[in-house]
This record gives structure tokens, C-alpha cells and sequence, in this order.
């Protein structure tokens, strides 16, 4: 059968997409892996794709060390693929995947492609709580991926190993509490505001079957901190932040419009992917600022650009729901409307937060809603470390407007749209907050704040406290753009 009229043979197309979750506990990634893609095989009506696939991708696992886990996800359905890939950790790797996937399909270089991801997280935390160890799959160190380096991960920059500040949930607050003073908003008025905004995540999860919590819960429920959604770091609840500990996967079958048409595969399957961008920011301490993200601004710009079209067009979105800062930022830089739905699945806190493979099951969730409405466009936005790596992609039920699949890479229009800051890793003297957070323990009791602060000269620096009346003036009050004075082993001074 001829392809229809104006459509590349090399056009990259999406034509099977699989979930699955397991409730119940026990299997492996890699195990649900290969049911998300058995389901994908059956979605697009050719469980022989699966074996005929040239590349294997799999976003980073955190739950077992795998070194080479599409070896494994392979071998599952007897594949032999020339090309495994497995990058480093981020939530953006699932669309960088699928971008570097289109690339090689419109290349030329290969016809099938395979992007999947799991975690087995649930259940390897449940063991854990044993003191056991899962029987799972080991690989030896020298079993490695054609593409990829697996032990490749930044954790942050020294000033902020230095002082602790590691962990998302520590970070992320950060850009909260600078964001809250760019609006004017009290901190009862935020909090409000927070709960409405992810009141709406938690709607479309509800009507999600794949959605790891489906329970609709209310802005008030979001946002009062009680002894069931206690304060994380503030202005965060329980409620506010990624779930990860769910056990799901997803899988999603590429391949060539010629080949697809080639296997008779229904042209309502089809889900063009029009364009993919990658870029990154600079580490926290380094940022020009907490209320701007360049790589979101430029590489999320150049997507639309690259598809030929505006926000305006974008009837779908699923924009990387991680806390509500990553949501309010990437709005901004793109100018996307906060009243809008953001999401198609229901967001990292809601749908499910399976460390790097969320967008995995954003993009399968996307398909079908674009299949559904094909005429329609729709945006994916991905997310790594502290707002730090990003990815982009544009995808619709139509052939794109240029033709083909069109890429790009922008990091030196990124590198150069903002000026950074230099860090000072120990500093003692006067400083301007920027911004800070107030971290709390399992039973709701604070237990440290840590805030960025300017130097005089406009440096970035660190400083803490552990002083009750301190913490507790910055749970209520905005002191951003106050002086202060940091004093010896970077103590905050309130």
C-alpha cells in the first residue's frame, strides 16, 4: 500500500503505546518493562514489532542496578537489537529518548525503536522495611549499553553538597518561596493558591485508569497541613511532592511511517512526533536567578518554533509536575496559562512519580488523547535534577506542518540568555535572602532552614539555621530582599 500523499517515509510515528501497574508487588523493572511492551505490541496491533526492534532505550532505573537493562527488556521477547541505549539519571531522559529515537528513525538509521521505563520502587521499599533483598536480575559491570553513561550523575554543586542541600525536596521550595514573592502573595494566600493548582492535577488523575492515585482531593485537602499531609519543606505538603513509591512501567513503540505502512499498521494508530529539543540549566548555585529558567525558555521555545506553532495552538499539555515550582516555571518561560489543564495524566503527585520515567507515561497518555482528537497538537515537558536538564516534544494525530521530524540542541543560545553567578561555598558577613525553606521531620516538627542568599557583590551563598523562633518567622513571614547577616559556619542570623 502507497503511503498517503505528503508524508516522508522517514517520518518518525508513534504506533504503540503500553502501562502497566502492579499493585500487588514482587516483579522486577525489567519484568514490567516487558508487559508495558507486550501491551504496546498489542496496542499497535503487531506484537512482531517488538522483536523487530533496531534500538532498545530505557530511562534510568532506580529501584535495581541494572547495567544494561535493555540487554534484559530484549531478551524478554527474543529482540536482538544493534542499539541499547541507557543514559544517565533525569526525568527528562524518557522525551530525550524518544527525541534521539525520531532522529535516528528520520536518518535513516533505524525503522523500529522501543523507549520504555519502570520501576519496581513499592516493592523494593516494602523489603527493605524487612531488611531482605529482592532476588531480582544482576548484570555484571562489564555488561554495558551501546549509548549511555551509567554512572554519570551530577548530584549538585559543591557549595550545595557542602551545606547539605541535596535532595529535591529541599531545592525545589527554594524556587516556591522566590516565586511567592515575585506574585506578592502572603503565605496563607500561596498555600491557597498551591492547593487550587494542583486540585487540578489530582481531577485528571482521578479519570486516569492508569493513574497510580485516582482519589479526586480537594485544594483544602492539598494544602492544610495536618498530621496525614504534613509540611515537607515549606511551602510543601505531602500532598505537593512526586510520588515515587508505586511499582509501573511504560513502553512506547516508534518506527518510520514506511514501516509502519508497510505492516499495515491503521493510520488512526499513528502519532506523528513533529519536533524535540534538549537543553540544560545551569546547577542551582549557579543560576542567575530563582524565577527563571533559560534551558525551559529557549529549548521549550525552540520546540514550538520547530513544529511551526504557538501555545495558543497546543490543545493538550503535560507539563512536568515534580512540585508546582517546575509547573509555575515552564508556564512562564512559555507563557501557558496556570488556568488551563496542564496535564493529560495527572502529574508526578497524583498519576504517579516513578523517579526518571514519568514522562514515559505522559507521552503513552498523550498518544491516546491524540488519538482521539488527531487533528490536535500537543506538548510534552520533561524534567531532570533541579530544574536543571530538560526536554521538549511536539506530537499530533496529523503529519507535521515541515515535513519531517525537526531537532535541535540550543545550549550555547541557552549558555548565553542569562548570565550566571559566581558561588561563594563558605561565607561570612552581610547578604540579601533570596530565598529560603524550612525543612521538617517525619512528625511534623521543623528541623532546619536553609536559605541562598546575595552577597554585596552579588555572589551566591548559603546559610542555615536550626533556631526555633528563627524557622518559625520564616514559615509566616516573606524576607526575601531583607538583610541579614550570615555568620560563622554559614548560621543564618534572623
Amino acid at each position: 500500500m502507497a503511503l498517503p500523499s505528503g508524508i516522508d517515509p522517514r517520518l518518525p510515528v508513534l504506533v504503540g503505546v503500553g502501562q502497566h501497574l502492579d499493585r500487588e508487588g514482587g516483579p522486577e523493572p525489567v519484568e514490567l518493562m516487558a508487559r508495558a511492551a507486550e501491551a504496546a505490541g498489542a496496542d499497535a496491533g503487531d506484537s512482531t514489532l517488538l522483536g523487530a526492534a533496531e534500538v532498545i532505550a530505557v530511562a534510568p532505573v532506580m529501584s535495581w542496578r541494572y547495567y544494561d537493562p535493555a540487554r534484559l527488556v530484549a531478551a524478554r521477547w527474543g529482540a536482538a537489537p544493534t542499539e541499547r541505549w541507557y543514559p544517565a539519571m533525569g526525568g527528562n531522559t524518557p522525551q530525550q529518548l524518544v527525541n534521539k529515537a525520531a532522529l535516528a528513525i528520520a536518518e535513516g538509521r533505524c525503522d523500529v525503536a522501543v523507549v520504555c521505563g519502570g520501576e519496581s520502587y513499592r516493592t523494593r521499599q516494602a523489603l527493605r522495611r524487612k531488611n531482605r533483598r529482592p532476588r531480582w536480575t544482576t548484570q555484571e559491570p562489564t555488561e554495558l549499553p551501546t549509548w549511555g553513561d551509567t554512572q554519570s550523575l551530577d548530584l549538585g554543586h559543591p557549595a550545595e553538597l557542602a551545606h547539605g542541600i541535596l535532595m529535591p525536596t529541599q531545592c525545589y521550595p527554594l524556587f516556591e518561596s522566590a516565586l511567592r514573592h515575585e506574585a506578592g502573595r502572603s503565605a496563607e494566600d500561596h498555600q491557597r493558591f498551591l492547593g487550587e493548582l494542583w486540585a487540578g492535577f489530582s481531577a485528571v488523575a482521578a479519570t486516569n485508569p492508569y493513574a497510580w492515585d485516582q482519589l479526586p482531593h480537594s485544594a483544602e485537602e492539598i494544602a492544610t497541613v495536618d498530621e496525614t499531609n504534613r509540611y515537607i519543606g515549606s511551602p510543601y505538603t505531602k500532598r505537593m511532592v512526586s510520588n515515587p513509591d508505586v511499582d509501573m512501567a511504560s513502553a512506547l513503540i516508534m518506527c518510520s511511517a514506511a514501516e509502519a505502512n508497510r505492516r499495515g499498521i491503521p493510520r488512526e494508530r499513528w502519532v506523528f512526533i513533529w519536533s524535540g529539543t534538549d537543553g540544560a540549566d545551569p546547577f542551582l548555585s549557579e543560576r542567575s536567578s530563582m524565577i527563571s529558567s533559560p534551558a525551559m525558555r529557549v529549548a521549550g521555545g525552540a520546540a514550538l518554533d520547530l513544529a511551526g506553532v504557538g501555545i495558543e495552538e497546543l490543545a493538550h499539555l503535560d507539563v512536568y509536575s515534580c512540585f508546582p515550582s517546575a509547573v509555575q516555571l515552564a508556564c512562564k518561560e512559555l507563557d501557558i496559562p496556570l488556568d488551563r489543564q496542564l496535564s493529560v495524566g495527572g502529574g508526578l503527585c497524583f498519576a504517579g512519580g516513578p523517579w526518571n520515567n514519568p514522562v514515559g507515561h505522559a507521552i503513552a497518555t498523550m498518544v491516546d488523547v491524540l488519538r482521539s482528537d488527531p487533528q490536535s497538537i500537543g506538548l510534552v515537558t520533561a524534567n531532570g535534577g533541579i530544574i536543571q536538564k530538560h526536554a521538549f516534544g511536539v506530537y499530533s494525530g496529523r503529519p507535521p506542518r515541515s515535513g519531517g521530524f525537526r531537532y535541535a540542541h540550543p545550549q550555547s543560545e541557552i549558555d548565553a540568555a542569562e548570565p550566571g553567578r559566581s558561588v561563594i561555598e563558605s561565607y561570612e558577613g552581610p547578604a540579601t535572602v533570596e530565598s529560603f525553606t524550612v525543612m521538617h521531620e517525619r512528625d511534623g516538627v521543623a528541623s532546619r532552614a536553609h536559605a541562598s542568599v546575595l552577597t554585596p557583590e552579588g555572589h551566591r551563598a548559603w546559610a542555615t539555621t536550626s533556631d526555633t523562633d528563627a524557622m518559625a518567622t520564616l514559615l509566616v513571614e516573606d524576607l526575601i530582599g531583607a538583610t541579614t547577616i550570615v555568620g560563622p559556619d554559614s548560621a543564618l542570623q534572623i
